[in-house]
């Protein structure tokens, strides 16, 4: 467990190295907005990514509940359309943060 998170930190600086290059004259061309579109594709393709996976994990978890206990079945309704929106959010503020820093 401690070395598959070591593995994710390690690589989650790596790939925010790029964040701290060299800008403005220094940089050549045109090529900080080519990168600026790279990089909100990935955002997005991430954000994205992870929504479904959440998103299929709670209504899996929502419908094992469900099946168990038919009783509790509009509590955990309820309950899962309310995670199901906080899970969008998640995609949705990225596509806003994308729009913002592109624009």
């Amino acid at each position: 467990m401690k070395t598959k998170l070591m593995v994710i930190v390690g690589t989650m600086m790596v790939l925010a190295s790029p964040m701290f290059a060299q800008g403005g004259a220094a940089a050549a061309g045109g090529s900080d907005k080519m990168w600026l579109y790279i990089a909100a594709g990935f955002s997005m393709a991430i954000a994205s990514a992870f929504c479904g996976l959440a998103q299929g994990k709670a209504v899996a978890s929502a419908c094992e509940g469900m099946a168990r206990n038919p009783g509790a079945a509009s509590a955990i309704q309820t309950a899962l359309l309310i995670g199901l929106a906080f899970i969008e959010s998640l995609a949705l503020y990225t596509l806003v943060i994308v729009f913002v820093k592109i624009s």
